[in-house]
């Protein structure tokens, strides 16, 4: 894998691009590291430069960012954002991790209500990957959601065999990090990282789990049936079969929602 080449995005890309100047908060979702970030401050902050949008009328912010941590308190971000708008042309806000602003709700609405201002964000959280996420946003938000890479995306900045970059899809999956690791070994240690630094973190911030061992049996008996059908009341009767713990369907069914 090539640093310097670019992963084509055209499928999301296209979404952004058709939503362009829509009055809406455009919500970029998808799991941590499948390419949200890339997408909206590489490819689609190209594709404004690329069609004549000047780069004083493109404001980013990433609030993930030690040297932008003060801008985490609306007070001081939704002034500065305002400072930016400097005439009466098209502003292109494009904030990355935005819930960790505070307020982002209120702050983002009040920017995306200026008529020359239109807004565009990416978010991570357990909250951004919520089904309840539009309705944060009280009715001006448009979300589009991003997956990790297809096959496609993949093997197109793939130095190698199709057959060889389809066992290396396979067996490591999509996110677009794993390109950039040489060894087995790195790969590996880097998604055990990510799942679990990163994805349980979500899931327990969410659901306020506390019994982390009840969560890793349910995770254990969830990848031993991968590729069979199941429900939360299946679940829940291995659970009392397998494993000798009771866990009631509708608590398995808010760990899975």
């Amino acid at each position: 894998f090539c640093m310097e080449k670019e992963i084509k995005r055209d499928y999301y890309l296209e979404q952004l691009i058709n939503r362009k100047d829509n009055g809406l908060i455009k919500i970029v979702t998808g799991i941590r590291r499948c390419g949200k970030s890339y997408l909206l401050r590489t490819l689609f902050k190209k594709h404004l430069l690329e069609s004549g949008v000047e780069e004083s009328h493109i404001v980013e912010m990433a609030f993930d960012l030690y040297d932008n941590i003060e801008y985490r308190n609306p007070k001081i971000f939704y002034p500065w954002a305002k400072e930016r708008i400097k005439d009466d042309g098209k502003y292109y806000f494009l904030l990355d991790e935005v819930q960790l602003l505070e307020e982002f709700v209120s702050v983002l609405n009040g920017l995306a209500d200026k008529k020359n201002c239109d807004v565009y964000v990416t978010g991570s959280n357990a909250k951004f990957l919520s089904k309840d996420i539009i309705t944060e946003f009280r009715g001006r938000g448009d979300e589009i959601h991003v997956s990790p890479l297809s096959f496609k995306e993949f093997y197109s900045v793939y130095d190698g065999s199709k057959e060889e970059a389809w066992k290396q899809y396979c067996l490591y999956g999509g996110l677009p990090k794993v390109l950039e690791y040489k060894t087995d070994e790195d790969k590996v240690a880097y998604l055990k990282n990510i799942f679990e630094e990163t994805y349980l973190t979500d899931i327990k911030e969410r659901h306020k789990i506390r019994n982390d061992a009840e969560l890793a049996e349910l995770l254990d008996i969830l990848s031993s049936s991968i590729g069979s059908l199941t429900n939360p009341k299946k679940l829940s009767d291995t659970f009392k079969s397998v494993k000798q713990v009771s866990l009631h369907p509708d608590t398995i069914n808010n760990y899975l929602e």
